[in-house]
């Protein structure tokens, strides 16, 4: 029988269900459970792919295409699973699925309503999503992680609280439980933990018809043990179901501190789930990774130039591809974020101190890293900083748009076509280097983009990113772009010694792009950072930071294997339960 774990949150959104959704499918899966999860994100849009970074951060691509939330990307990252579209659910995508079930004269003369017609929609959904296999090996998940985006009481939840009240008896109590993730703040005024606003948000989600068997208590030190009897006194729960997450050095932590306090046991006997008591391998993988990232002394700087760099959750994945890569070689890394706009001559004359400022962390930094963008505002700032990249022999990776910038670059100070761009930015420019591609269709926005895995091939055996992938022939990554290379200008780039070594199956697509002469200049049209795992970093990324870092040139030498002191040990077990990973040496692509 499938269990059901429900997370959801109170007080504020942006609390954290996420990490410890995810937490608790780890520490779950540690126990040699398959563990799947879904994303309920109450707005109305069908999926994630119109949004701009700054709603609700990056937007996060599947193998199948999806353009979902980044939590994805987490549920993916820790219990190292592959999604597909359906794990995010929206209420745009239930309304649509009623309202054509309605159009095609299904519901036989009823009056069409949220209760219970989109109620039960969101159950059937949920119950038939949960049993699709996310692992390698195709077995059916025994437990379902569901995170509903929010905050309990918002108007537009509503509709997923009730549908998942009627859920607890539907498929029974002894399968579905219910974890709230509440706030505790702490005024700086009289320093003490305040369980108010948790009182209330549980008092809410009662009234609601759904009580919680587990309380997780965000805060920003460990909870006093009188706070801790309150919260149970005033929200029905035991103690012991009052659960303490405070902020921890890496978020690899969380899966630690959640089994430290007696989660798997409590979710063993409430959802009695056969649970072995073995000692657990890959539960010693995150604390390895979490001590290592803790106790890193050599520093490595890289400067990230993209336009929403405000707000550090616009590049969340592109983050944790350099964390990974960065933990892999045992170094701390150092993100410099820059606004690219700031680095363009037009910044010189309106603020110059603006302008300086991003040059100099530019300049000071140990690579460059131009990731994915859409619309011109900042583009002449990057390619402003790959010029530099060039020059300068800096490491440099440009990532999609990053990539399509870099032949921009080229173009207009090799070759000197000065009006090279892409149509994107120029429709008139005499010089397309990019171009858009024929499935493009300019009349609809969502959904109309090149998606999803596709395949590149190596053309050639000398190329570096080949040999970072462990020489693979050919490499399946995830895309989302519009726009392409133009393929008919490839021959004036060649000759120059700027190689377009990866292509798409037809050879039509240029995918990757390599310079001569340079220690490090790579840019890949598709998306690296959506398939880095903490254990297993990007090889695009890992190249930069092996770079940045000095170091690439013995990697490559060594025959892509880390030194002894940078692999994790034969007892952190891998992120399966049966196998074992005695070394931090990339698999190539094709045969995971």
């Amino acid at each position: 029988m499938m269990k059901y774990i429900l997370v959801t949150g109170g007080v504020i959104s942006g609390i954290g269900k996420g990490i410890i959704a995810s937490s608790v499918g780890t520490i779950l899966k540690s126990c040699g459970l398959h563990v799947t999860a879904i994303k309920i994100d109450p707005y109305i849009n069908i999926d994630a792919g119109t949004f701009s970074p700054y709603e609700h951060g990056e937007v996060f691509v599947l193998d199948d295409g999806g353009e979902v939330d980044l939590d994805l990307g987490n549920y993916e990252r820790f219990l190292d699973i592959r999604l597909t579209r359906d794990n995010n659910l929206t209420t745009g995508k239930i309304y649509q699925s009623v309202i054509n079930k309605e159009r095609r004269g299904d519901y036989l003369g009823k009056t069409v309503q949220v209760v219970p017609h989109i109620t039960d929609a969101i159950q059937e959904w949920v119950m038939k999503q949960a049993q699709v296999p996310v692992d390698d090996d195709d077995i059916e998940p025994q437990v379902c992680v569901i995170e509903l985006g929010g905050t309990v009481g918002d108007i537009e939840s509503m509709p997923f609280i009730e549908a998942f009240r009627q859920f607890q008896f539907k498929v029974k109590r002894e399968n579905f439980c219910n974890i709230h993730v509440s706030l505790i703040p702490q005024p700086s005024a009289t320093g003490e933990q305040k369980t108010k606003p948790t009182q209330n948000s549980v008092r809410e989600l009662r009234g609601l018809g759904l009580s919680p068997d587990l309380i997780m208590c965000r805060c920003t030190t460990a909870l006093e043990n009188s706070v801790k009897e309150k919260i149970s006194m005033f929200c029905h729960v035991e103690p012991q179901q009052v659960i303490c997450v405070h902020d921890v050095s890496s978020i690899y932590r969380v899966p630690l501190l959640l089994e430290d306090q007696g989660v798997v046991s409590y979710l063993s006997r409430r959802l009695n789930m056969p649970i072995e008591t073995r000692p657990r391998k890959m539960l010693t993988k995150w604390k390895e990774m979490s001590d290592r990232s803790d106790r890193l002394l050599e520093h490595c700087s890289i400067a990230l130039v993209g336009k929403y760099t405000k707000f550090s959750d616009s590049y969340a994945s592109v983050i944790k591809a350099l964390e990974h890569s960065a933990l892999a070689i045992s170094h701390k890394l150092e993100v410099k974020y820059i606004d690219s706009a700031n680095l363009e001559p037009s910044t010189l004359q309106e603020d110059p101190v603006k302008y300086h400022e991003a040059w100099q962390k530019l300049c000071s930094s140990d690579g460059i890293l131009v990731p994915g963008g859409f619309g011109v505002r900042g583009t002449e700032g990057k390619i402003h900083a790959i010029n530099w990249a060039r020059k300068q022999k800096k490491p440099f990776l440009g990532v999609c748009l990053g990539m399509q910038l870099a032949v921009c670059e080229f173009a207009r100070n090799v070759l000197g076509w000065t009006d090279a761009n892409s149509t994107e930015f120029d429709p008139e420019t005499k010089h397309p280097v990019v171009i858009d591609m024929p499935e493009h269709n300019p009349g609809q926005m969502g959904g109309t983009m090149r998606l999803g895995k596709r395949r590149t091939i190596f053309k050639t055996t000398n190329s570096t990113l080949r040999k970072l992938y462990g020489d693979a022939e050919y490499v399946d990554e995830r895309h989302r772009h519009r726009f392409e290379v133009n393929p008919e200008l490839k021959s004036h780039f060649d000759e120059k010694g700027f190689r377009f070594v990866g292509q798409d199956v037809e050879g039509e697509r240029m995918e990757v792009i390599e310079l001569d002469d340079h220690p490090y200049f790579v840019g890949v049209q598709y998306h690296p950072e959506f398939t880095s795992r903490p254990i297993k970093p990007s090889p695009p990324y890992l190249g930069l930071l092996l770079a940045a870092a000095g170091k690439l040139q013995s990697y490559l030498q060594k025959g892509c294997r880390l030194s002894p002191r940078d692999t994790y040990s034969d007892r952190s077990g891998s992120s399966t339960p049966d196998s074992e990973i005695s070394e931090l040496k990339l698999p190539s692509l094709s045969n995971e």
